[in-house]
C-alpha cells in the first residue's frame, strides 16, 4: 500500500472512531424502541410484508402481517430486524432482509414552572434548555436550580437534578421547580 492511500485510510478510520465516540453508548444505534415510536419496516423485495408506518402499541407490540403481534419494546432497531427476519424464516421467506427506521420518537414531557407544560415530540439533539423552550420557557416563579429529570429507563423513578445542557431522551420527564422568592 502506498503512503498516500495509507494516509487516506488512516484519516477515514480516525473519523469513524471519532464518530463512534460522539454517538457513544446512548447513540441512535443503541436506542431502545418503546411504546409510541413510529416505525417503518421494509422487507426487501416483499412489498406486502413492508409497513410504511406502524406505531408501537402501549403494550410494546406491533401487529405484523403473517406472524401477528410481535413484542419489540426494549429492542434496538437491529435487534427488532433480526427478530422479524427469524420469524419470516419460519416457513414464509427463504432469505428475508428487514430494515427498520424510526420515523418518529415517542414523546418527552415537561412539567412544573413552564408556560405550556405537557408532552412534546422528541427530536435528536434535544437538551433540557431546548425542551423548556419548546414548553414556552420558564415562568417568573421558576427556579433554574430546581430542574429535575426522570429518565424513562430509570426504574427507581427518582428525579435527578440536571443542568440546561443535559441531553433529553424520548420518554423522559422534566420537572421545573418553583423558586422560593
Amino acid at each position: 500500500m502506498n503512503f498516500k492511500v495509507y494516509t487516506i485510510v488512516s484519516k477515514y478510520l480516525v473519523s469513524l472512531s471519532l464518530l463512534a465516540a460522539i454517538i457513544g453508548s446512548d447513540g441512535v444505534e443503541n436506542y431502545k424502541i418503546g411504546a409510541g415510536d413510529l416505525l417503518s419496516i421494509i422487507v426487501f423485495g416483499e412489498e406486502d410484508l413492508s409497513l410504511k408506518q406502524v406505531r408501537v402499541n402501549s403494550n410494546g407490540t406491533i401487529s405484523y402481517p403473517l406472524v401477528g403481534e410481535i413484542t419489540i419494546s426494549g429492542l434496538t432497531s437491529r435487534e427488532a430486524e433480526k427478530l422479524i427476519e427469524k420469524m419470516l424464516l419460519d416457513g414464509y421467506l427463504k432469505k428475508p432482509e428487514v430494515n427498520i427506521s424510526i420515523l418518529q420518537y415517542r414523546m418527552f414531557y415537561v412539567h412544573g414552572e413552564v408556560r405550556r407544560p405537557g408532552g412534546y415530540q422528541y427530536v435528536e439533539g434535544l437538551t433540557v434548555e431546548k425542551a423548556i423552550a419548546l414548553a414556552g420557557g420558564l415562568t417568573q416563579r421558576a427556579s433554574e436550580g430546581k430542574i429535575t429529570m426522570i429518565r424513562e429507563k430509570n426504574d427507581n423513578k427518582v428525579g435527578e437534578s440536571v443542568k440546561m445542557d443535559i441531553a433529553v431522551s424520548p420518554g423522559d420527564v422534566i420537572t421545573v421547580g418553583e423558586s422560593i422568592f
